[in-house]
């Protein structure tokens, strides 16, 4: 067997770059640091630096990038884990520009922490001790020699706190810094690192393709849980020290195949083809379930286990009479996709834990998302990521890791690249939530940004063909040919070189004319994409996140401390103005975190809930974005520290499978009944004029039908037919049928206009089991009602809702709160009584003096 000796756990640390003060400098001495890990984490955690997420510590601790590290350890090898054995290193990520030695030997370089590292030592490990020193090059430094050597520029984009020349480097880009992100240059040393000894050779990867038998051109699914009879071709790359035959063996489900195999000295290729009976199909999320079966390989002395789902998936980019356009379908249905970008959780990686990745994909699902895309300024996710939105049901739009840039295409940057993506696309092809391949993130679009491509855009067109539509998209065809690809966000499509950024009617859009041209939220309205695969608002993060980085006197939003934990330069007076525009002016610091992250609700609530009422010419939306790398105001809908903003439970309720979408366009009022199920729902809609004084003016009450996967217009009527004063009306719908219970609501003119009442809210609390209970109740209409339970790690059933007086609704609001795992351990304190001082909740109301 395959002998492995893990090198993770405890290493050592010190800058490798000379230095004046010699040994007297604190970063010469031995500091440990754990690997997994990276060293600024390491440093923070020894006190030597302080923590760059608290105050404006990121700017203290810039010094740090324009070091070189070296990371440092020893380790000790048996007799026979070396005798007549060929010994490797492996390394899945080093962080980036690295040479690695043992012992005495040569070194070995590499600068990607995208490409793995597989490199024979055999000659140069002894029995007993040994040493391993991996040298971290500045990759701020790297990246300012290779821009001296360009015979032309390549620009890039460049933010508040910034490591130039980022594009030039395989790093993730958004570690020199973004509009929502620290400039924070970590090196590292990032997944498994371990020696293998083996007397034969060693698996590289196992890879499958898999196919319904019925039909390989057409999908035809009689039944949606599962299919008779698929084919499954499992390619294994062997790589053998010499020749020799070997067995292999391949199972999955009920079938098996044994034989005897001749291998050469090298790379060696088999590909079996299985038949496997009675599968249970893989399903997003909402369409069904998530059914796996494992695949175990040996080959050797080497086995891989690994899971993979049956499922079909196509992306229908057609042209119609619109334009183009994008639908994703599954197993042969067409799903309206729902979700959001992914960015990486913490600019710091060794606080990047299996806990928070799998809180963070929960509480995707937890919203009724069925999609989330990694974007392309980031990373490759690690395995477990992938491994969850397996488990979950969670489809993952691929990009490749470029982004807001113009990239080199010369032979070295690109031959590096091509050794990417085959690595990345054969680790993650058997995963069957990846959807789709993507080539960048707004690379494409870039190219009209710089006055340099501008003036000259043929050669940077040039450049961008040979990069993506060249080795990035002959690498994914060649490893993945059953896989869409897709060219760059945004964009038409494969081979497709036109601006869809203000192009609705091609491809996915990104739809940024609300945050960065300061239009109205209305003008999600003005727009019907394909696929929105990019739209956000930003808000503050709650009270309790802001003070973990800001003193209680930094409490002004346009304090240095608060305006330096916010990336965009725009951003706080677009949230400001956007205040004023919509809303009465708050009394309280808190009050205007409160409203900024209730205006962002009103916009992402407005742009999907009218997208989704376009199917099927619109069939998908992401918002930008999910999570936070730091404490921030961004546009993000859960906080860095895991709390949810209200757009997160806003979501929850406007992705919801069925859903009411209500929106005034045209001067027209709609109502459309939105079933993304694949069952017909029938049941009562109920559509209310109500006063801000809880009064009911007129309700209309009418059975409706909705068909599966459709959007249906349930009313319309000019506001000019409202006979009731817009200013002090608005519209509540409501639709129940034997299963689903879902309502919405709408002013019918701005928010600051309306004549809302102040709300007196009681609240009630009781537990049960591990469950807090709230009850509310209400003497007037409250909107946007807010629970906020500060510092406490917990989850609402719902929030951010109307509360309507109980005589309107015939009973009171009840709302779950469930601590997190990990507060449960901690929370023997809490009590219904403390919780209750500790919970506040906020209304739009709060702004308002009660006339009643």
């Amino acid at each position: 067997m395959t002998k492995k000796i893990d090198l993770s756990g405890t290493w050592n640390l010190r800058e490798a770059t000379s230095h004046k003060a010699g040994r007297k400098n604190i970063f010469f001495r031995k500091i440990p640091i754990v690997i997994p890990g990276d060293n600024y984490s390491a440093l923070i955690n020894q006190g030597i630096i302080p923590d760059p997420y608290t105050g404006m510590n990121e700017l203290k601790i810039q010094n740090i990038a324009e070091k070189d590290w070296l990371f440092s350890r020893k380790f000790t090898l048996p007799k026979d884990f070396i005798n007549d054995k060929f010994i490797y290193l492996n390394a899945d990520s080093i962080d980036t520009c690295c040479e690695i030695r043992i012992n005495d030997s040569q070194p070995f370089k590499h600068c990607n922490m995208f490409s793995r590292i597989r490199i024979d030592i055999t000659d140069y490990i002894k029995v007993g001790e040994n040493r391993i020193d991996i040298l971290i090059r500045s990759a701020q430094k790297e990246a300012e020699k290779l821009n001296k050597k360009l015979s032309y520029s390549l620009p890039h984009t460049i933010y508040p706190v910034q490591s130039m020349h980022r594009n030039l480097i395989r790093k993730a880009q958004c570690h020199g810094g973004w509009d929502w992100g620290p400039c924070i240059m970590v090196s590292g040393i990032y997944g498994d690192i371990y020696l293998a000894s083996s007397s034969t050779g060693r698996i590289e990867y196992v890879t499958t393709e898999t196919s319904p038998l019925s039909s390989h051109s057409k999908i035809e699914i009689k039944n949606k849980l599962s299919m008779n009879k698929w084919v499954v071709t499992v390619k294994v790359e062997y790589f053998s020290y010499r020749e020799i035959d070997i067995d292999l063996f391949i199972q999955l489900a009920h079938t098996e195949i044994t034989k005897k195999v001749h291998v050469n000295s090298g790379v060696n290729v088999f590909t079996e083809k299985l038949l496997i009976d009675d599968i249970k199909l893989w399903w997003p999320s909402g369409c069904g379930e998530q059914n796996l079966y494992e695949l175990t390989v040996k080959a050797g002395t080497e086995n891989i286990t690994k899971e993979i789902g049956f499922r079909t998936i196509e992306v229908i980019a057609e042209d119609d009479e619109i334009g183009r356009s994008m639908i994703f379908r599954v197993n042969g249905r067409d799903i309206f996709i729902k979700g959001t970008n992914w960015i990486p959780m913490d600019a710091l990686p060794l606080r990047e834990t299996k806990e928070h990745y799998e809180q963070l994909l929960r509480d995707v699902v937890a919203a009724n998302m069925n999609m989330v895309r990694v974007w392309g300024g980031g990373k490759y996710e690690s395995d477990y990521f992938y491994e969850l939105c397996d488990r979950f049901g969670l489809l993952i739009w691929q990009d490749f890791m470029f982004s807001c840039a113009l990239y080199p295409s010369d032979k070295v940057f690109l031959k590096n690249v091509e050794e990417e993506i085959k690595h990345q696309v054969k680790r993650l092809k058997d995963h069957p939530s990846i959807a789709l391949w993507c080539g960048n993130n707004e690379a494409l679009g870039a190219l009209k940004w710089f006055k340099e491509s501008i003036k000259n855009r043929d050669r940077y067109i040039v450049d961008y063909d040979r990069l993506y539509e060249g080795v990035i998209a002959r690498a994914v065809a060649e490893n993945d040919p059953l896989r869409t690809w897709w060219s760059s966000s945004p964009s038409g499509g494969p081979q497709d070189y036109s601006d869809s950024w203000l192009n609705d009617s091609i491809g996915d859009m990104h739809y940024w004319s609300v945050w960065h041209e300061g239009k109205p939220f209305e003008s999600y309205y003005d727009v019907t994409p394909r696929f929105c695969s990019e739209f956000g608002f930003q808000s503050f993060p709650s009270l309790s996140t802001v003070l973990s980085y800001a003193d209680r006197g930094d409490l002004n939003l346009t304090s240095p401390v608060m305006e330096h934990h916010q990336k965009n330069n725009r951003g706080n007076s677009i949230i400001i103005s956007t205040v004023s525009r919509y809303f009465r002016f708050p009394k309280s610091f808190e009050q205007f975190l409160y409203l900024s992250q209730v205006q962002q609700v009103m916009a992402m609530k407005m742009a999907v809930e009218y997208w989704r009422s376009r199917r099927p010419v619109c069939m998908g939306t992401l918002y930008w974005q999910l999570n936070d790398n730091w404490p921030v105001a961004s546009w993000s809908s859960i906080e860095y520290s895991g709390k949810w903003k209200l757009l997160h439970y806003a979501a929850k309720k406007f992705y919801e499978p069925f859903h009411l979408s209500i929106f005034v366009k045209d001067e027209f009022l709609q109502v459309w009944g939105l079933n993304d199920t694949d069952k017909e729902l029938s049941g009562k809609f109920k559509l209310e004029f109500i006063d801000f004084n809880g009064s009911l003016l007129f309700e209309n009450e009418v059975q409706a039908v909705l068909p599966p996967d459709t959007s249906t217009l349930l009313w319309k009527k000019t506001n000019s037919a409202i006979t009731f004063p817009l200013d002090n009306t608005f519209v509540y719908v409501h639709f129940k049928s034997k299963t689903i219970e879902t309502d919405n609501d709408i002013f019918l003119t701005l928010p600051k206009t309306c004549r809302i009442q102040k709300p007196k809210i009681n609240i009630n609390i009781s537990k049960e089991d591990k469950l807090f209970k709230i009850t509310l109740d209400t003497d007037k209409p409250a909107f946007f009602v807010s629970l906020d339970p500060g510092e406490i790690n917990g989850t609402f059933s719902d929030n951010c809702f109307t509360l309507l007086p109980e005589k309107l609704t015939g009973q009171k609001k009840i709302i779950d709160f469930s601590l997190r795992e990990h507060e449960l351990k901690n929370s023997k304190g809490l009590t219904k009584t403390s919780l209750l001082k500790r919970l506040k909740v906020f209304t739009i109301g709060d702004n308002y003096i009660s006339v009643g």
